[in-house]
């Protein structure tokens, strides 16, 4: 087995150096390559805007949280994320504005559908219109991402005594609840 030379050299804190670091020049000194730096950072600032969390960022690009913070917090991040919003926003405005001027135009055609007699338009077509103008446009769509947390616990039959009488307490303060033993002691006095 030959060993390689590169592989007998020590850093300064002892470990073995087996190839050569590429983040260092010739002199020692630490380089960065600058686009690839950018890259990374604008990266982080398009997930930030997304409103991604620090932590999940730093896991999707693989990176630590701490680099997000420090890039996210320094005044050229700030800048640029203020900026990219900004934008984000103005854009924003320009759709909805777009959708406003079709609007008029998209209720006619529902109206035109859903009170149509014709043999043209199928039933299911008429529903499909209907619930798109209720559920979509009217602003009662289901929501499509549903986020949960969940606490694991042990209790004992006396802890889950407990907890139903104050639901029972808590729900007859609000009269949603009504025990029949509470109903005949009324009717007697």
């Amino acid at each position: 087995m030959t060993i390689n030379p590169t592989s007998r050299r020590r850093s300064l804190y002892g470990f073995e150096i087996r190839d050569n670091d590429h983040r260092r020049d010739d002199s020692g000194r630490k380089t960065h390559e600058i686009k690839q730096v950018w890259q990374r950072n604008h990266e982080i600032l398009r997930l930030a805007l997304l409103g991604h969390k620090y932590v999940d960022i730093a896991a999707t690009l693989g990176i630590s949280a701490q680099t997000v913070s420090n890039t996210l917090n320094s005044q050229l991040g700030m800048e640029k994320l203020s900026e990219m919003r900004a934008k984000r926003d103005a854009d924003s405005i320009e759709v909805a504005e777009e959708v406003k001027k079709l609007f008029p135009k998209a209720l006619e055609i529902y109206e035109e559908i859903l009170h149509s007699d014709s043999d043209k338009v199928s039933f299911e077509l008429k529903l499909k219109a209907a619930n798109n103008v209720l559920m979509d446009l009217g602003g009662h769509k289901a929501p499509t991402k549903i986020q949960g947390q969940f606490v694991h616990g042990h209790l004992t039959a006396d802890d889950l005594n407990v907890i139903k009488e104050r639901g029972k307490e808590a729900a007859k303060a609000r009269g949603l609840l009504v025990i029949e033993a509470d109903i005949e002691d009324q009717e007697n006095t």
